[in-house]
């Protein structure tokens, strides 16, 4: 029995939309995985925006917090140009240590009312990765957040010193959010077209990669690794799974 024979085939995503915002972590966690998916999107004409919720300042053991975070958001800039994203917002929040609350869902909201996203995409934040990894922290409390975001988002009461004192307008017009690398993805958008541009995506994050110590380690051959047994749920070479969230009772 093949794994394609006991794992669901994945719905495509619908593509009958503008403008997405990724809201993620740390610099390089689009990179793992989804950015294929968003050169796909922007090759299409749509506009997508990157929001780092840190700067990934405490990623690299041997650099220290301040030299990283210059380093790190250079190459998130450049990764995000190869996909054909030219903006990248950075909320500046110290990594690490994110917590899901109130700061965390506030400086994600201001950011989906700044950006008036049709869709919004962020990382896991399920307990593990597809095949039993234990999750990080960080990427639990944002992508809780996120979600929770969107919401706050769209009501004017709530962070009204946004709408009140910044002049940020309310923005309730996300269709739906979709979760890269979920255990519970149903979803998926296929790659075979972007797949090289998502590997110079990730290979753009040169320092990070170098300071993980991970030796031999081939991003083209890791991201295949993911891609192409995810292309085989959608009959495709290459593909990117999401676990797909409803908002304001949208299919």
């Amino acid at each position: 029995m093949t794994e394609t024979d006991t794992v669901p085939p994945l719905t495509p995503l619908r593509e009958d939309w503008s403008t997405a915002l990724a809201v993620v972590a740390h610099p390089d966690d689009m990179e793992f995985g989804a950015a294929a998916a968003v050169a796909r999107w922007t090759a299409q004409g749509k506009r997508v925006v990157y929001c780092m919720v840190t700067s990934g300042e405490a990623g690299i053991d041997g650099m220290d917090p301040d030299e990283a975070r210059r380093v790190r958001e250079a190459e998130e800039v450049e990764s995000a140009r190869i996909v054909g994203v030219d903006k990248v917002e950075f909320l500046g929040l110290p990594d690490g240590v994110l917590e899901y609350g109130l700061p965390l869902r506030r400086a994600i909201a201001g950011a989906i009312r700044r950006h008036r996203p049709d869709v919004v995409i962020t990382g896991n934040y399920r307990e593990t990765f597809p095949g039993g990894m234990l999750n990080q922290a960080d990427h639990v409390a944002t992508g809780r957040a996120v979600v929770d975001a969107v919401r706050d988002a769209g009501n004017r009461w709530v962070f009204r010193e946004q709408v009140e004192s910044d002049g940020t307008e309310p923005w309730g017009g996300v269709r739906q959010v979709w979760v890269a690398a979920s255990p519970d993805a149903r979803h998926g958008a296929d790659v075979s077209a972007t797949f090289d541009a998502g590997v110079a995506s990730l290979r753009a994050h040169a320092a990070y990669l170098d300071g993980l110590g991970w030796e031999d380690f081939d991003p083209a051959a890791f991201l295949a690794s993911m891609s192409a047994p995810t292309g085989e749920r959608m009959g495709v070479e290459h593909a990117v799974a999401f676990e797909l969230l409803l908002m304001n009772g949208e299919d």
